[in-house]
């Protein structure tokens, strides 16, 4: 076989090898094969929580401090159920049930739907001074460690995604999210604005314009002299 023509055989055989991808196996996953594919951001959830100490007389200023705080949080987390758990078997009954009421009530006039408030007690093993536990549970989410190891990026006889590609890009989303919550399932949709579907009808029905008037105060140009 003459040099040239080994050499095309040997470039064929080459970029065959490089282009092929080896049979799947008998319950072999598919490889992935996209760097969206290679990394995700994992949400979990965890509880938060506030313990107040138990007082017949109603909340302090700083628990009353700790309460709005504990409510703008579970606002901007877009929280669910609030579970206030009260001692039994521990303080005074009647101090408890007072302190469990007035959490509750303070709750609900920060915002907190009274039906989103589920009061429920917990074994108190006899400790006088066992706590109020106020909380819920918050999504929170995993960041991916990257560029512990890094593979040959020149030489891939698979053609597979090299495994630290799309770390950083998921890692960085991860990091910047407002609300994890967002990562595990899409937010409810607020209640369409009947008014307004019926204004725009009207207007469609008639052949008007549908949609809002402009401001012409908002018109402008940017001035091209330099001053």
């Amino acid at each position: 076989m003459s040099a040239p023509r080994f050499i095309a055989l040997a470039l064929t055989v080459a970029l065959s090898a490089c282009a092929a991808t080896p049979p799947l196996q008998a319950g072999q996953a598919p490889t992935a094969r996209t760097p969206t594919e290679l990394w995700k951001a994992d949400v979990t959830t965890q509880p938060e929580e506030i313990r107040l100490a138990v007082r017949a007389q109603g909340l302090s200023s700083n628990q009353a401090g700790a309460l709005t705080t504990f409510a703008d949080t579970w606002r901007s987390s877009d929280g669910g159920e609030v579970v206030v758990q009260a001692p039994v078997g521990g303080p005074d009954p009647g101090a408890v049930s007072r302190s469990g009421e007035n959490a509750r009530s303070f709750l609900v006039e920060q915002g907190v739907p009274a039906n989103a408030i589920r009061l429920i007690g917990y074994d108190a093993k006899g400790e006088a001074a066992a706590p109020l536990i106020v909380g819920f549970l918050r999504y929170a989410v995993i960041i991916p460690s990257c560029g512990r190891s890094w593979t040959n990026v020149a030489h891939s006889m698979t053609n597979e995604v090299q495994p630290n590609f799309g770390c950083a890009v998921t890692a960085n989303m991860a990091a910047q999210v407002a609300n994890p919550a967002d990562l595990a399932t899409p937010r409810t949709l607020d209640p369409a604005d009947a008014q307004r579907r019926a204004v725009v009808l009207d207007k469609y029905r008639k052949g008007e314009l549908t949609s809002s008037e402009a401001d012409e105060k908002a018109k402008g140009t940017v001035s091209l002299v330099v001053k």
